[in-house]
């Protein structure tokens, strides 16, 4: 009797988030001041972070700059979509290295409701991580230092502030 084994893929992580800001204003925010709502104590630079870019369009890079000048990668822009949606390949590693051969996807959409916006914000692929991919999900959903939580929490300041 040949059984195979079935494999459970871990849930995403996923927020959503209801801010009184129009669907430009959240997408704008998101891309074009990462470095204002992302944690400073979430960089993998030797130099204090100066910013985080995400280059504005399909194709392009996302990584942070340190305050010398330095570049570190994240990932890549896989969909632009604006104002409406934004894909983005996460490539650190379960080391929090960067990997050019590895990939999660980071998608975050953006939908109008009255005078606000629905932002979906989802993290997805993570079985890709391995056998650490139990420990990888937990730090990403809540962490030590908030994980994605945080992160949004910070953003969702930057766009109602």
């Amino acid at each position: 009797m040949n059984v195979e084994t079935q494999r459970i893929a871990p849930a995403p992580i996923r927020r959503t988030l209801r801010l009184k800001a129009s669907r430009e204003k959240a997408f704008d925010t998101f891309v074009g001041h990462m470095g204002s709502w992302w944690l400073k104590s979430h960089s993998l630079l030797q130099s204090p972070q100066k910013d985080v870019v995400i280059e504005p369009r399909a194709g392009g890079r996302w990584y942070e700059i340190g305050e010398d000048g330095s570049e570190q990668a994240w990932g890549k822009v896989l969909g632009w979509e604006r104002p409406d949606r934004l894909l983005l390949a996460w490539q650190l590693n379960a080391d929090w290295a960067y990997d050019p051969e590895f990939e999660t996807t980071v998608e975050v959409r953006f939908t109008e409701d009255g005078d606000h916006v629905i932002v979906d914000f989802e993290h997805r692929d993570l079985e890709r991580f391995g056998e650490r991919t139990a420990a990888v999900r937990g730090d990403y959903e809540s962490g030590m230092d908030g994980g994605w939580g945080a992160l949004l929490a910070g953003y969702q300041r930057l766009v109602e502030g």
